[in-house]
């Protein structure tokens, strides 16, 4: 059957027996998109602690970053931090399947909103809008929340397996007005130009699209060019948007004032300006960033050896 996946429709399911194995699995998935919040946030935090125990590989990693980029921190501390990271981690993976397959109602979740003048204001510019964020454990759910105040499409890796892709794309497109792959940036670039606004999150290493070192937490880090380049080639304004989960289970969705002067014409200095705005995002909630992320594997010529070595 020939794939007729585009940036607004998931295509026709692979429904073959190869992928039933998969639609087994996503089936779990959407049932625990389906249970009530409070049950996802019990599980999820309870799984997140059996992570702990059962992933000691990534667990490490998580601690491995932790020790990277909060050297002021005693073990003791970062210690806890990496414990609450694996439990939000938890009840992050439920959030994602309530975002793909659940129900959001108008009184739940609970959340606040703020700087959406921000938006407003460049939008009334009659520019594309790019809305960058980071890899929070619970950002498929606060960019589902997000869509309530207006449309906003997406940039996204593609997943490996088809019905898995299928499932994940057809679930994002409830809500978002589009979604692009990483390979489709001429579309990507047409809706900025036509005025839309586009989510992304560049903050994670990545095989593909240009990169370059730049500072992240104090250290080196292989990061895309993805928002300058986006930028440039469509005229976008850029606006920070950042979003947390509270003690109380509610949510926090913040949209930032845009970045004035961006882009220049340096492609380093405008990744590293980036940077430095995730980070500060990332620093007000830090056991709620996937660290399970080896967001540091890729270093400068001369470094030797692995900053995620086993043991």
């Amino acid at each position: 059957m020939k794939n007729r996946s585009s940036p607004t429709s998931p295509g026709p399911p692979p429904l073959g027996p190869r992928h039933w194995p998969a639609w087994l699995g996503l089936a779990f998935g959407w049932c625990a998109g389906r249970m009530p919040e409070t049950l996802q946030h019990r599980v999820g935090a309870a799984l997140g602690g059996l992570l702990w125990h059962l992933l000691p590989r990534r667990r490490r990693v998580v601690e491995a970053n932790l020790a990277l980029c909060f050297p002021e921190l005693d073990p003791a501390t970062r210690q806890r931090v990496a414990r609450e990271n694996l439990r939000q981690t938890g009840i992050g993976l439920f959030e994602f399947a309530r975002a793909w397959w659940g129900r959001v109602s108008d009184g739940q979740p609970r959340y606040t909103v703020a700087g959406l003048p921000h938006l407003e204001a460049a939008q009334a510019r009659g520019r594309g809008v790019l809305l960058v964020s980071a890899h929070f454990v619970h950002l498929e759910l606060c960019a589902r929340l997000l869509t309530r105040h207006g449309a906003v499409a997406g940039m996204y890796r593609p997943h490996g397996g088809a019905a898995l892709e299928w499932a994940v794309k057809a679930g994002r497109l409830r809500y978002a007005s589009a979604m692009f792959g990483r390979d489709e940036l001429r579309p990507a670039l047409k809706h900025l130009k036509a005025g839309g606004v586009l989510w992304f999150a560049p903050d994670q290493e990545s095989r593909r699209g240009e990169s370059v070192f730049v500072p992240f937490f104090g250290r080196p880090a292989w990061s895309l060019t993805s928002t300058h380049q986006l930028a440039r080639l469509s005229g976008a304004t850029v606006l920070p948007f950042f979003h947390a989960r509270r003690e109380d289970g509610s949510y926090h969705l913040e949209v930032l004032p845009a970045l004035e002067g961006f882009p220049s014409a340096d492609p380093v200095a405008d990744t590293a300006r980036v940077m430095a705005v995730l980070e500060a995002m990332i620093r007000r909630v830090p056991e709620q960033y996937l660290w399970l992320h080896q967001r540091f594997k890729t270093q400068p010529e001369g470094e030797r050896g692995s900053v995620y070595r086993e043991g």
